[in-house]
């Protein structure tokens, strides 16, 4: 489907597609990473598995599913359309020609455009689903807030205290986002975006890059299109490499968007890495490596 030599909306609906796909296949690991990096009590990958079934049962790993479901497949569709779209612009600005190859400053020039325009879109979708997958630990850390700050000094037991059920407890996205605006305003939908723009624009720009490389080492020629298992392998190890380096930055930005509101632990990014360190050490690099979709 074309509507222009230089505008395709294909590129838009394949993006929906795999939005879509990325998010059931990858929702429970998701959710896994997101505990180990924002949450406290868990020794490794296995040991938080565990946890989770056994305190929530299969349904807490894909707690906040929804949201994303509804809104990363538009948020795909929107970034490689937007990246492919971008290419296609700047070959035919440069050249004169949407359809003439893309050396790698253009594809640097398009990534790092499409990373900017992504935290536009995708930072309140991950904060939302965020928020959803660690609504268990906020609720703890609130309590916990409360009960050591009495005025009188009452040892009062933990599940006497009681919050509000907007702060304690979130019932889906739009409840989510009404609170978040309600309580932190329309700036609260973006906190922790400073950190994606880190993790997005170097993090498109290592991605794409290196796509882009591998299907050009994987085909069989410069006339043929590359195999479908091709592009497959390409975009896997491309996205190995993203992700390698954009998961310090994603520790930040997920740390910084589970802060609750009552409990706000953290300042903004800096002072989100340098606490993280000092609390932790070189033991924060252990939450680098977990899995993302």
């Amino acid at each position: 489907m074309q509507t222009s030599k230089s505008f395709r909306v294909d590129d838009f609906i394949a993006g929906w597609i795999a939005g879509a796909s990325s998010v059931v296949v990858g929702h429970p690991l998701d959710t896994v990473k997101t505990r180990l990096q924002t949450g406290n009590g868990y020794k490794n990958t296995l040991h938080c598995i565990l946890t989770i079934y056994r305190k929530e049962t299969v349904t807490g790993f894909f707690k906040g599913m929804s949201f994303p479901l509804a809104s990363i497949t538009v948020y795909n569709s929107a970034v490689f359309g937007f990246f492919s779209n971008t290419q296609r612009f700047i070959s035919n600005y440069r050249y004169g020609d949407g359809q003439h190859p893309c050396s790698m400053l253009d594809l640097t020039m398009a990534s790092m455009l499409t990373g900017l325009m992504s935290v536009s879109l995708g930072a309140p979708v991950d904060l939302v689903k965020i928020r959803l997958q660690m609504q268990t630990q906020m609720v703890l850390a609130e309590n916990l807030h409360l009960a050591g700050n009495m005025s009188n000094g009452t040892n009062i037991r933990l599940r006497s205290v009681s919050i509000p059920s907007q702060q304690q407890l979130y019932r889906g996205p739009i409840h989510c986002i009404s609170s978040i605006l309600q309580t932190e305003g329309l700036q609260g939908l973006y906190r922790g975006a400073g950190a994606m723009i880190l993790r997005d624009v170097p993090g498109y720009t290592l991605y794409f890059i290196p796509y882009a490389i591998f299907c050009d080492l994987l085909r069989p020629d410069n006339t043929s299109s590359p195999h479908p298992c091709s592009i497959w392998l390409a975009g896997g190890l491309a996205g190995s490499i993203s992700w390698v380096t954009a998961t310090p930055t994603d520790v930040v930005k997920s740390r910084m968007q589970a802060d609750a509101q009552l409990q706000r632990k953290y300042k903004g990014v800096l002072h989100c890495i340098i606490h993280s360190y000092k609390t932790e050490g070189v033991q924060v690099s252990n939450d680098f490596n977990q899995p993302k979709l």
